[in-house]
C-alpha cells in the first residue's frame, strides 16, 4: 500500500467534512474523516496523507505533534479563500501543499503525488528530528548548556568559564549528557543537537 492510498481528513465543520468525504470517495480516494486532532491522536494511522483544514493553528500543532512523537505523515492544508499570508505560513510551518476549498479531483491527485514524492525524504528528516528532540529532552538545563558549549567547540575549561563552574563539574555534566543521550562520543552528541535544532 502506498502512503497516499489513505487521505486523513481533519475538519471541525461537520457539513464541509461530509461534503469533502463524499466528493473524494466518489473520486475513488479512500477518506478517513476526523473531527479534530484530538480524535486523530487517539487512533493515529500507520500511513496516509493528512488533509487538514487550516484554522491558523492546525498546521503548526499537527507538525509539532508529529515531530514530538517521531511519527510523520505528509500534511496538505486547505482553506476557504485563504490569503497569501495564510498559505505561506502553512507551508513554512511544514505543509507540503495548500488547496483552496472547493477543490477538484485533479488538484487533490496532484497534491497527493507531491506527498508521495516528498514522504520518504521529509518523513526521514522529521523522524530524525523527533528522535533527536526526545533525546535532548532527557537532559537537565545545565547539561543542555554544556552541550551547546561542546557544539561551539569549547574546551571543558572554556565551558566552565562561560557557565561559571569548574572544568571538573563540566566534565561530570558532559559524561552525564552523553549517557542520557545514548551518544558514544562528542561528535554524535553534536549531530543529535543539530538534528534537534538546539544548535545550528
Amino acid at each position: 500500500m502506498r502512503h497516499t492510498d489513505i487521505l486523513i481528513l481533519i475538519d471541525a465543520d461537520g457539513r464541509r467534512r461530509a461534503a469533502i468525504s463524499h466528493f473524494l470517495a466518489s473520486s475513488g480516494i479512500h477518506v478517513e474523516p476526523f473531527e479534530s486532532m484530538t480524535e486523530l491522536v487517539q487512533r493515529w494511522p500507520r500511513n496516509g496523507v493528512i488533509l487538514a483544514h487550516d484554522d491558523g493553528h492546525a498546521v503548526p500543532t499537527l507538525i509539532g505533534r508529529m515531530t514530538k512523537d517521531a511519527n510523520w505523515l505528509p500534511l496538505i492544508a486547505f482553506g476557504v479563500e485563504p490569503g497569501t499570508n495564510r498559505v505561506v505560513q502553512a507551508v513554512l510551518n511544514g505543509a507540503i501543499d495548500y488547496l483552496e476549498w472547493p477543490f477538484g479531483e485533479t488538484e487533490v491527485r496532484a497534491a497527493l503525488a507531491v506527498a508521495e514524492e516528498s514522504h520518504d525524504a521529509m518523513g526521514n528528516a522529521r523522524l530524525r528530528e523527533g528522535m533527536a528532540r526526545s533525546r535532548i529532552q532527557r537532559l537537565t538545563p545545565r547539561e543542555r548548556e554544556v552541550l551547546v558549549g561542546v557544539a561551539d567547540g569549547l574546551s571543558n575549561r572554556l565551558i566552565g568559564e562561560r557557565l561559571a563552574i569548574s572544568p571538573r563539574t563540566v566534565e561530570i555534566h558532559r559524561a552525564n549528557m552523553l549517557n542520557k543521550m545514548g551518544a558514544n562520543h562528542t561528535s554524535e552528541a553534536i549531530r543529535i543537537a543539530i538534528e534537534a535544532a538546539l544548535v545550528s
